[in-house]
């Protein structure tokens, strides 16, 4: 035997002895999963088993704890099965996503949550609002704004209308596929997608399949759906949506803008307690009088809290009557957002504080 196979060898009998310590310390760990689902099942029937503070804590430290060779994000998906895992011991977690199967949506919920989640999908924002609202499932995961594309107004004005608070955040990389069981471009002649697909893609649809005619539908996943039986046709959507409806990707990457990320906000019916790193979502109503948008801002710039995000709504009660987004930086119970949110509902006519929440890890 030669010396480099006794060097493999050796690896390999290295690799095999770390791999058993590894599996023995998940199941080390997963013993006490069980431990605390046992506690909280002793302290009564409502006690939450999934903690996104808690989670979002974690995540931060093995971020910090992480030296390499693998990259951050891959080291926290890591992680996020594991802890995914363990919670199915506690208690099986059910989410409602925007469907069907094979969306962003769907995409976004298993990096948030992972694999061992009971995902259910809704042919709506709004039904996935219902479906958390009526206890059916535990959490909800919808879009709420896109880099390209801005923000989904569906989703702003269910958080209107609902009485849910925002528990987390999730941010996915979009990468969109021309999917077809046609072999060229020359044969296509209807593409289905999203509109919001659509419109990330139009550069590219100009330029490679211009004349083909574009049909908008629910969602990227529906797009998938109807061209399995349909000839002359296309869809624009992910990867994942391929391997469900069994499509040929056509070509890959077809967005405009490879930087594309679309945010989606977890949605539930409990308050979340501080975490490592938090962001606060707001709803507020100002008079359409003379310097009340300044006196808004300047709620938050005398407190020295940063605003990351202000958008504008129709409050469906008056004409030209206006309601306002807003996100900013830190937890409601802390005591800058408290003295902010305190001159600010001095100025305005509502404020309704619609979550604090851990910011999305990676």
């Amino acid at each position: 035997m030669s010396s480099e196979q006794d060097k493999l060898l050796a690896i390999r009998d290295r690799i095999d002895g770390i791999d058993a310590e590894i599996q023995a310390l998940i199941n080390a760990r997963a013993e006490c999963a069980k431990d605390v689902a046992k506690v909280k099942q002793e302290s009564g029937d409502d006690t939450l088993f999934y903690r996104p503070e808690r989670e979002s804590a974690v995540l931060q430290r093995v971020l910090e704890r992480n030296k390499g060779p693998l990259a951050d994000e891959e080291m926290a998906r890591l992680f996020r099965e594991i802890m995914s895992a363990c919670l199915a011991l506690e208690q099986p977690l059910k989410v409602a996503y925007l469907g069907p199967e094979g969306t962003f949506t769907q995409s976004a919920a298993m990096k948030h949550f992972g694999e061992s989640i009971k995902a259910f999908p809704c042919s709506d924002i709004n039904e996935v609002f219902r479906e958390v609202e009526a206890r059916n499932c535990a959490y909800g995961v919808v879009p709420i704004e896109n880099s390209t594309e801005g923000v989904v107004n569906y989703t702003l004005d269910s958080l209107m209308q609902s009485t849910l608070r925002i528990c987390g955040e999730v941010e996915i990389r979009i990468h969109q596929c021309l999917l077809s069981n046609e072999s060229d471009f020359d044969s296509i002649l209807k593409i289905y997608s999203h509109p919001q697909s659509l419109a990330q893609c139009r550069s590219w649809l100009d330029k490679h399949i211009p004349l083909a005619e574009r049909i908008s539908v629910s969602s990227n996943a529906d797009a998938a759906r109807r061209i399995t039986q349909t000839p002359g046709a296309a869809a624009i959507a992910a990867e994942a949506a391929s391997k469900v409806y069994n499509l040929p990707i056509l070509h890959r990457n077809i967005e405009d803008n490879p930087d594309n990320i679309t945010r989606f906000l977890i949605i539930g019916d409990h308050f979340v307690p501080t975490s490592p790193a938090d962001k606060t979502t707001l709803l507020v109503s100002a008079s359409n009088r003379s310097g009340a948008l300044y006196k808004l801002l300047k709620s938050f710039a005398d407190h020295d809290i940063s605003l990351s995000r202000i958008e504008s709504r129709p409050s469906k009660s008056i004409n030209w009557d206006y309601v306002f987004f807003l996100d900013i930086e830190g937890h409601e119970q802390s005591e800058s957002v408290q003295n902010a949110l305190k001159q600010l509902r001095e100025s305005t006519d509502m404020v309704k504080i619609l979550g604090s929440y851990p910011r999305a890890v990676l």
